[in-house]
């Protein structure tokens, strides 16, 4: 069995949210308090709620908990580019961001279909 530290879409996950951590952190009081504190939240859900889903008994919930996750992905890049448009982060921040997320995506949905399947699959 894979564990939950192995599986590269969790790591992604938990990159981006320590990149967005420290990010967000370098922000004046008033960004740090309405946009900050959401995009850290939506952000950290990702990789919560893959390990979330990872430590759930049943495979329909930790698919359940998989999408939770790509919901919070959309939320977190929306926020990004409310960032991008109040000048909190720079145009290459977002283009590295975006990386990262289409990366993301790409790792979570074959990681979903996998999700109870009968043939063993090689997410590292």
């Amino acid at each position: 069995m894979i564990r939950l530290d192995d599986l590269e879409v969790y790591k992604i996950a938990m990159e981006i949210g320590g990149i967005i951590w420290n990010t967000v952190s370098k922000w004046n009081p008033f960004d740090k308090d309405t946009l900050g504190k959401q995009l850290v939240r939506s952000a950290d859900s990702m990789a919560l709620n893959i390990a979330e889903g990872y430590g759930r008994f049943s495979y329909k919930e930790n698919k359940s908990f998989c999408y939770y996750a790509r919901g919070s992905a959309f939320e977190t890049f929306t926020s990004l580019k409310k960032a991008f448009d109040r000048r909190l982060i720079t145009e290459n921040e977002l283009i590295d961001f975006k990386a990262k997320f289409e990366r993301f995506f790409k790792l979570l949905n074959p990681y979903i279909k996998s999700i109870g399947s009968t043939q063993p699959n090689d997410f590292r």
